[in-house]
């Protein structure tokens, strides 16, 4: 991984097993030239704004975050197409959740994030998972030059059922990193919404209500024997799902928690 800020630093051992044992949360920023991507990431990242910046340039970034008291390897790609998405496959299979970005102050940019919108929601559609996607009106202080209004903004991220907000890359650090953390949040609730619980099946022993005859069956000696069929199976797994459920086993399965993701603090770049 390089780095726009300097030179990347070879993370130790230690530090390598500790990354590996975080959860990770991949994101995907997305949106057309000009319209802030790089600043977010770089506010988010180092709390500091830089006006200037290789549009070319794409990069994964890696950060250690901790969202609700839990740590996650946050990863960000910062995307460089230029006015329409090209090989959108490198971050579709990727991300976990994507970000798209517009300027408020360019209404051209607003309107070149409907074709990454509609790329994700074809990608969403076919996939076994949602994945969190928000639409980002970026340069709020730029205000007296704004070109596309709060409404519209919210408007397109509701047309995609997906959430939508407003920042400000060179004013605002807090709001800048409360949207990387909603990301890490709306992952993990997708994550504890497809988490299943395997059911229980009870096997019950008791005399059957309605008796039958007993069948007479011959044996190879001329003798019979008489049957009768006591067990009532109350339900019956399949034979791969069949246990031996036990006490112990049972509260150890209750107080089971959903797999979570959190976010990191602290740039780090490999």
């Amino acid at each position: 991984m390089t780095s726009m800020f300097g030179k990347p630093r070879t993370p130790s051992c230690t530090n390598e097993r500790h990354f590996h044992s975080l959860p990770e949360c991949n994101v995907a920023i997305l949106g057309c030239q000009g319209s802030g991507k790089s600043a977010l990431t770089v506010k988010f990242l180092t709390k500091r704004f830089i006006s200037e910046y290789d549009p070319n340039l794409e990069d994964t970034y890696a950060s250690e975050e901790v969202v609700d008291q839990q740590p996650v390897l946050l990863k960000v790609m910062d995307t460089a197409d230029q006015d329409a998405p090209i090989s959108c496959e490198r971050y579709l299979d990727w991300a976990h959740a994507f970000i798209v970005v517009y300027s408020i102050d360019n209404r051209k940019s607003f309107e070149g994030c409907q074709p990454y919108l509609d790329i994700i929601a074809l990608h969403l559609k076919n996939a076994q998972h949602e994945s969190p996607v928000l639409l980002v009106g970026n340069k709020l202080d730029m205000e007296q030059y704004r070109q596309v209004t709060k409404a519209e903004g919210l408007s397109l991220a509701t047309k995609y059922g997906f959430l939508f907000y407003e920042v400000s890359a060179c004013l605002d650090f807090e709001s800048v990193q409360h949207i990387f953390h909603e990301v890490v949040r709306e992952v993990r609730r997708e994550t504890e919404r497809h988490t299943v619980v395997r059911p229980l099946f009870i096997l019950e022993e008791k005399p059957s209500l309605h008796l039958v005859p007993p069948a007479t069956v011959a044996s190879k000696h001329g003798c019979t024997y008489n049957t009768l069929a006591t067990v009532n199976y109350k339900e019956i797994p399949p034979i791969a799902q069949a246990k031996v459920v036990t006490v112990k086993s049972s509260r150890a399965q209750s107080k089971r928690k959903a797999p979570t993701l959190t976010l990191l603090k602290g740039f780090k770049i490999f």
